[in-house]
């Protein structure tokens, strides 16, 4: 007789049950729609491995010159290579700096290598290099001052072992002829082995000190600075790949400070 009264019971309790895991079923989906999913440690890895590729610094760059309508970014690193170095960055410095500068500023930088010749035969010449290569840089930095006027320049130059100083002298004879418009858009400027630095008494002609950082050596100085060319060839002259990061953050320093004025 009680047969009836229970089965009722068992059913309603049965729905309930079902009901109930239903809406906790509902509310997981919900919740992980909304929620972004976490990557395993060897996926994340990859990503961030696709994404340290993706951001090297390439032996030849002209991110502003190649990019129309897109060259113009908040920050532009223009870079002179040393003679008979590859592409139009080189790899002992040129590349090294230009990570330094685009993991600080991503895809708010364009880097520029000076298509110059950079031969041998000019490094010799009075000013340590040849008036075609001074103006092909200083047309680059003319360019920037004239379609991007609110960026922040930044340059620099090398030398490799097979030559002498002539990127560094590349930047010298370039920037000490710009009109002054150009060079106050010019936030700072590195020099690695640099002849000129002692004939033009440790500064860019026409252009403030404070703006300026040479690199000559570390704890043995490389002669180079000194006129002696025949330090290209010696240890000094060769690591300044270990500079890198110094230098990146005196020219981080200089674009941080002129952008922050901006504000």
């Amino acid at each position: 007789m009680a047969l009836p009264h229970i089965l009722p019971k068992i059913s309603f309790v049965s729905i309930s049950n079902i009901m109930m895991k239903l809406f906790t079923i509902l509310a997981l989906a919900v919740t992980s729609s909304a929620t972004p999913i976490s990557l395993g440690v060897s996926e994340s890895a990859a990503v961030a491995t696709r994404q340290l590729i993706f951001d090297r610094t390439s032996l030849t760059e002209n991110e502003f010159s190649q990019l129309i309508g897109g060259g113009c970014k908040d920050v532009i690193f223009v870079w002179a290579r040393g003679s008979t170095e590859a592409g139009n960055m080189g790899s002992i410095i040129g590349q090294p700096l230009g990570d330094e500068l685009r993991r600080e500023y991503g895809r708010d930088l364009a880097i520029e290598g000076v298509d110059y010749a950079a031969l041998l035969s000019t490094n010799y010449l009075p000013g340590g290099t040849d008036l075609i290569s001074e103006r092909e840089m200083r047309g680059v930095l003319e360019d920037i001052n004239r379609q991007c006027p609110s960026a922040v320049i930044v340059c620099g130059g090398y030398s490799t072992k097979d030559d002498h100083s002539q990127g560094a002298a590349v930047n010298h004879r370039a920037i000490e002829d710009l009109s002054q418009s150009v060079k106050d858009q010019i936030a700072g400027v590195v020099t690695f082995g640099d002849t000129q630095a002692r004939a033009d008494n440790q500064q860019i002609p026409n252009f403030p000190r404070t703006k300026l950082q040479i690199f000559c050596g570390g704890v043995i100085r490389d002669t180079v600075c000194d006129g002696n060319l025949a330090g290209a060839v010696l240890a000094p002259h060769l690591s300044y790949g270990r500079d890198a990061g110094e230098a990146g953050r005196f020219l981080i320093g200089k674009i941080n400070a002129v952008r922050s004025l901006r504000l």
